[in-house]
This record gives structure tokens, C-alpha cells and sequence, in this order.
């Protein structure tokens, strides 16, 4: 659970609690939704969720709920860890790496996947590993160090020429760069339909209107930008969004009206 002011910017509650409501200290239900692609010989990862290395003091601040777990959610779909052949990042903040890596002792750490490459780009990479007093809480060196000491890491670079970048993953990445140096937000093609892992872009359906812009983001008019940019181009190419941090709403589609793109229908991914 997290601030709804802290979720929602400059917005005020009277607006966001609408889709989002809050409980009495004013915290709203986040999801740490994942995502699973099995394409030919790949099993790819997108993001990893909080993981569960961290101390009891440091989860105590984010109020965890319900009973998933990474591991559990895997298993229930008939894989192991070992199974996973790639990990891709949309971004270092420890909530979307944290489950990247595991305790193998009190104080060494492992990577959870042993077989998969991990997947992130140079741009961001340098930007956690040196990062800015904002965001040096949310970029933790145990998330991070154990990927690029195992030999994991692999870099995907932005193509500059495209608002896409192709990637050897069966997808395509939109990078962009208000909320986090370099953020990568796939586009996945599944049953006919194109659908966007909305990452932190678009972290709940709540967050679909533009002016709705976490205050995490470091640079916000840039995501205002981004964010009417892509979803501009969402209704443009039928897009639907994944939401990666919407506690009830894991899939939209949206619709164009007066006021810009708002979500049309609410859908399980697997009743595609």
C-alpha cells in the first residue's frame, strides 16, 4: 500500500479516490502485477516484483497484502525459476527487481533466475548505479549488484531512429524518461491483439487521464509529454494497456473522448 497523494501528484483526492479509494491514513492497494510470456523455446519475465530478502522494518513501511508470491504465481502455471531463459527490467526501482534476486546467506546475495538473461539498457543501468539523492532509496545495491556479478546482464539499445525499439524478445520497447532515466515499456503481441506494459508510465487505470502523474516521477512535464504522446499512439494502433501497479484492474482498453484517451473496457488478459 502506498500514499495516495504520493500515487496521484498535484491531483486532489476528492478526483483520484474515485478510482482509487484510499483507506483512513490515506493509503491506496498497489499491485506488484508481473507479467509471463511463453514464446517458442522463451520464457520471458517482465519485472520481479518487491522480492522478499528485504528486513522486516523495510516492508513494515510498505503495509504488504495478500498471499502471491512470485515463486507461488509460477508454480501455479507449472514453472520453476529455472525455467525462466529471460528477465527484462522496465526499470531498477526496487519494486519492479526486488524478486531479480535472492539471500543465498545472511549477507550474499544470488541471482533467483540461474538460466535467464537479465535484460536492462546502459543508459539506465549507469543511472542506478550512481544515483541521485531522489531517487537513491528506490535504487538498492542488493536488487542490483548480484545481476551484473553473475554475468546476466545484457543491455538492449534504444534505436533512436524509431518511436520503437525492436527487441529479441518478440517485442517491441518504448523508452522513455520522466519518471526514471530510461524506463522501457514493452509492446506484446498476444492472440491478435497488441497490448502495452504500462510500468510506471501508466502504473493503475486511475492513472489513465494525463494530469494524473505519480509524484515519484523526476521529471513530470516530461511525463505528461510521454504519457499523452503514447497514449495518443495506444488509440492510434488499438492498444490495450497492461496495468503492472492496479491492485483490481490488470487489463483496458480505451476510447477517445473530448477530454483525451480514458479506459473503455476492463479485461482478464487470459479471457482474450
Amino acid at each position: 500500500m502506498l500514499d495516495g497523494g504520493a500515487m496521484f501528484g498535484v491531483v486532489p483526492k476528492s478526483l483520484w479516490q474515485k478510482t482509487n479509494p484510499s483507506d483512513n491514513n490515506n493509503m491506496v492497494k498497489i499491485a506488484a502485477r508481473c507479467l509471463l510470456l511463453e514464446s517458442g523455446s522463451k520464457l520471458v519475465l517482465i519485472d520481479t516484483g518487491m522480492g522478499d530478502k528485504q528486513s522486516e522494518k523495510f516492508f513494515g513501511y510498505y503495509h504488504r497484502w495478500g498471499e502471491d508470491s512470485l515463486e507461488s504465481s509460477l508454480k501455479k502455471q507449472g514453472f520453476h525459476p529455472n525455467d525462466i531463459t529471460d528477465v527484462f527490467l522496465t526499470h531498477l526501482h526496487f519494486d519492479h527487481c526486488g524478486g531479480s534476486v535472492v539471500r543465498s546467506g545472511k549477507n550474499s546475495f544470488e541471482t533467483t533466475f540461474k538460466n535467464a538473461n537479465y535484460w536492462s539498457n546502459e543508459d539506465h543501468w549507469n543511472w542506478a548505479t550512481n544515483p541521485n539523492k531522489r531517487e537513491s532509496a528506490s535504487f538498492l545495491k542488493e536488487n542490483i549488484n548480484p545481476i551484473v556479478e553473475s554475468g546476466q546482464l545484457n543491455y538492449l539499445d534504444k534505436d533512436s531512429d524509431n518511436y520503437l525499439t525492436k527487441s529479441n524478445l518478440g517485442f517491441d520497447v518504448l523508452f522513455v524518461d520522466g519518471h526514471t532515466e530510461k524506463q522501457m515499456i514493452p509492446i506484446i503481441s498476444y492472440k491478435g491483439q497488441k497490448i502495452a506494459f504500462a510500468a510506471d508510465l501508466v502504473p493503475t487505470h486511475g492513472h489513465v487521464p494525463l494530469p494524473y502523474i505519480p509524484g515519484y516521477d523526476i521529471r513530470p512535464l516530461m511525463s505528461l509529454q510521454e504519457k499523452e504522446l503514447f497514449l495518443n499512439y495506444c488509440l492510434e494502433k488499438n492498444i490495450h494497456l497492461f496495468f503492472e501497479h492496479d491492485a483490481f484492474v490488470e487489463l483496458a482498453s480505451l476510447h477517445k473522448t473530448e477530454r483525451g484517451a480514458r479506459v473503455d473496457q476492463k479485461i482478464k488478459l487470459l479471457d482474450l
